[in-house]
């Protein structure tokens, strides 16, 4: 493996550690969980299995959603993500704070514990969509309707997202105020985080590597 091929799969795995420790920290802090895993944990109350599984089914569901999008043949690379993040989901969720809960918590602490989970969520994001390897499906979807309807990451995250929080709401999943915050706000941090690793990004990697530029 080349010294740049090194450095891009650390970046990609960073990506994916910090995005969902941002989503276990958004699920426990007593807010309303991040509009995916609010309809992922509520799947999981209602019919059993964990959160990892029930992400990773609807990632398959999603790498066919994609391929149709684009007009493409479905990516089965997008496989390996939907792989690590169902691991990584699970292990943040059931091994590292399983036993954290903060819904009696001080208001202060749950707006601290949100407010970092919003920020890993979007950093973890935009880091780990640079390097050009493959994408989960679920955020490849907004990508995809990114260059479908040519659209920016703001404006397909963000109607994305209120789908999926009214969907998460309907199925008795975590839903609240945070919930609100994260659907109309993500997007925006997505994008903020995308612009500002782009310019670093194009120092050390090829422009031809990035997978999508800001409209």
């Amino acid at each position: 493996m080349s010294l740049t091929n090194f450095y891009k799969s650390f970046f990609y795995l960073l990506g994916m550690v910090i995005n969902f420790l941002g989503v276990s920290l958004l699920v426990n802090s007593g807010m309303g969980a991040g509009f995916w895993a609010a309809f992922f944990t509520g799947l999981s109350n209602q019919i059993g299995l964990t959160v990892g599984i029930w992400y990773g089914f609807f990632q398959l569901v999603f790498i066919f959603v994609n391929g149709y999008l684009l007009g493409r043949r479905p990516e089965h690379w997008a496989v390996i993500p939907l792989v690590l993040e169902a691991i990584i989901l699970d292990f943040w969720l059931e091994v590292v704070f399983k036993n954290l809960h903060l819904v009696a918590a001080p208001l202060f602490v749950q707006i601290a514990v949100f407010s970092t989970g919003i920020l890993c969520v979007s950093l973890g994001v935009a880091i780990y969509i640079m390097p050009g390897f493959p994408t989960a499906p679920v955020d490849q979807l907004f990508l995809s309707f990114s260059e479908r309807f040519n659209w920016n990451i703001r404006t397909s995250q963000t109607l994305i997202a209120v789908v999926v929080a009214g969907t998460a709401l309907l199925v008795g999943g975590p839903v609240g105020i945070g919930t609100i915050i994260v659907a109309l706000l993500l997007g925006t941090f997505i994008q903020f985080w995308h612009e500002k690793l782009t310019a670093f990004y194009q120092l050390h990697f090829n422009n031809k590597d990035i997978v999508y530029s800001s409209q």
